[in-house]
């Protein structure tokens, strides 16, 4: 059955309700007392209910009206949602837009970026691929993603630098590197357990990350890392964003390295298809570039 009250009607109500009345109610409107008042008899009439009660010179809400109330306004909030989505996408705004971002890159920083992006955009989903090294130019040679936050240029490619994130070498306080009480070397580390993060790509090298050693623990998520290596487990060298309350607390201490203590990673955005750019993936890199800018 086809709705009978029309979205002009219900948003009257929810005016009449917030003015306080029906001359209120009709100022801000911008039409007659008369059509306001004719505008809830109807809705009365057509559903054969009581909405409003008069005590003294104001309209107050019966307890259907009530119910009417709170529906109009989320059919009113929702009517208005899809009309301003529908507006993003005929100017280009995609329904869905997917981002390859490399896991060295700051997650609150990131998480930052996406809320606020989604103020702009509140309909438009946004599917977010937490990648390693290879696996983040996979998913833009695959077309996996529309836009990318990767350590490297893939070929064919051309990104723009973003921020330089440092990874410390770091072990727990009390594992025995920090017990030689002098400068280390990389023979030192080759006795100890070295935990890395997994190349998410298809050609994963083994070695991308690494140093030699006799042991290694090689997990798949940064999460993983920063725990094994607070536990006492091993060494790894981390992102200095992500460890700092860890590095605050004293749980974690770097490693004084002869060479090689801290490695500056480069990260860059890098477009899909930079000619052919819908409006969301275009604001989207924007926020991006502006808040990874303050973040400096």
């Amino acid at each position: 059955m086809p709705p009978i009250i029309t979205l002009e009607q219900w948003r009257a109500l929810i005016t009449v309700v917030d003015a306080g009345g029906y001359a209120q109610a009709a100022e801000i409107l911008n039409k007659s007392q008369s059509a306001v008042t004719y505008a809830m008899q109807k809705i009365e009439s057509l559903l054969d209910v009581k909405a409003f009660e008069i005590q003294g010179r104001k309209a107050v809400l019966t307890p259907t009206g009530q119910m009417l109330y709170r529906r109009a306004l989320a059919l009113v909030s929702e009517a208005s949602d899809l009309e301003k989505a529908t507006r993003q996408f005929s100017a280009g705004w995609e329904a869905e837009i997917h981002l390859a971002a490399e896991i060295l890159f700051p997650s609150k920083l990131l998480l930052t970026c996406l809320d606020r992006f989604s103020q702009d955009s509140p309909r438009t989903r946004v599917e977010l691929i937490e990648s390693v090294l290879g696996g983040t130019a996979d998913a833009l040679l695959t077309g996996e993603a529309d836009l990318v936050i990767s350590p490297h240029q893939p070929a064919g490619f051309l990104g723009e630098l973003l921020m330089r994130v440092k990874l410390i070498a770091v072990a727990h306080v009390n594992h025995p590197l920090h017990k030689m009480g002098r400068e280390l070397t990389s023979r030192d580390l080759k006795v100890h357990r070295h935990i890395v993060v997994r190349d998410s790509g298809s050609k994963r090298d083994s070695r991308a990350m690494s140093v030699e050693v006799d042991q290694r623990w090689t997990v798949s998520h940064i999460s993983t890392s920063i725990q094994a290596v607070s536990m006492g487990f091993g060494f790894a060298w981390l992102p200095q964003e992500h460890i700092t309350e860890e590095l605050k607390t004293g749980i974690l201490a770097p490693l004084p390295l002869r060479e090689g203590g801290v490695i500056d990673v480069p990260l860059y955005l890098i477009l899909a298809n930079p000619d052919f750019i819908g409006a969301g993936v275009k604001h989207l890199a924007e926020i991006i570039r502006k808040y990874a800018k303050d973040d400096e």
